[in-house]
């Protein structure tokens, strides 16, 4: 008899909670549809603490410029010192007024774990977390010696634990926050030659979308997530690298990607995939078996050889 009630019970359990996720998912989708017509509203991030590693230069100097009007606190991290006192000379010039750049390797955990106590005793606690240091090889992974490859897990995964430590405590405490991975397309799919650079991009895309679930299930929906794959951006970091199809799959405009991530966290928009076109072909590759996506892979370019791009030396965004 209990046996049939508990077994009665988690069937209308089951029916009840098929149904929410059934209604739910057309809320969901018609609330996507709307969103094409009447764009989110933008959000306040007057008085915010922003704080953005690899900002030496590239993307990481354009979404400090971008985000300099908007009355934060802007605090710069990279491991060069020229290059972050730069940008902290150019977004003064944009019109923020309160800037604090520090040197920090953001492969090393002690040194994160210290940089980071230095900038919560200095400035305050950081509210808007921008994880955008990255590195490439540009070797094959049988002709990547072994300290690039764990460099490159260093700097573009490991990092982002060390960081969100740093600063998610102090963000979940208030629930209130945002965390941003610039990560890559590449770690949506596999390309050749970059089998390092892929699997860091692949694993920091991994770790984003675990938290953002742990801070859901702990009630913590103040603190929102955006996770960005971009295709190549010229930004130097790939120099030399060509698109097979560039109408598909254009070499992006550092500008133009800048802007796009701004507009995601100030919409709070959990993925921001460049170019559009992403969104289709990562459709095709989790419909698709394995050949024909390895089809697909071929026609957009994956198999190409990448010695053409001038990534042979270790550089960061």
């Amino acid at each position: 008899m209990v046996t049939n009630d508990f077994l009665g019970i988690s069937k209308m359990n089951f029916l009840l909670e098929t149904l929410q996720v059934i209604v739910m998912s057309i809320y969901y989708n018609m609330e996507a549809f709307v969103r094409l017509f009447i764009p989110p509203k933008n959000k306040n991030v007057t008085g915010e603490i922003v704080l953005i590693t690899g900002a030496g230069s590239g993307i990481g100097r354009l979404m400090a410029e971008k985000f300099a009007p908007l009355g934060v606190s802007l605090v710069l991290w990279d491991i060069n010192q020229e290059g972050v006192k730069e940008t902290s000379r150019l977004v003064k010039e944009k019109g923020v007024t309160k800037v604090h750049y520090y040197l920090c390797d953001c492969s090393d955990k002690a040194e994160v774990y210290r940089v980071a106590d230095q900038v919560k005793r200095e400035v305050g606690d950081v509210s808007i977390l921008i994880n955008n240091a990255g590195i490439v090889t540009g070797r094959k992974f049988m002709d990547a010696p072994d300290s690039l490859i764990e460099k490159t897990f260093e700097v573009n995964t490991m990092a982002h634990f060390w960081t969100y430590k740093a600063f998610l405590p102090a963000m979940a405490a208030n629930n209130h926050g945002h965390l941003v991975s610039i990560a890559s397309s590449a770690g949506l799919i596999g390309v050749n030659g970059l089998a390092d650079y892929c699997a860091s991009k692949f694993a920091a895309i991994g770790f984003a979308e675990s938290v953002a679930l742990e801070l859901l299930a702990t009630g913590k929906d103040g603190v929102k997530t955006t996770i960005v794959c971009p295709y190549f951006i010229n930004t130097g970091m790939f120099d030399g690298c060509n698109t097979k199809w560039p109408l598909l799959l254009p070499i992006l405009d550092p500008d133009y990607v800048a802007n796009k991530i701004i507009e995601a966290i100030l919409t709070d928009q959990v993925y921001l995939l460049l170019p559009k076109t992403m969104y289709l072909i990562m459709g095709l590759k989790n419909s698709l078996r394995w050949k024909q996506a390895a089809l697909l892979g071929k026609y957009l370019g994956a198999f190409e050889n990448p010695e053409h791009c001038e990534t042979t030396s270790l550089k960061l965004h």
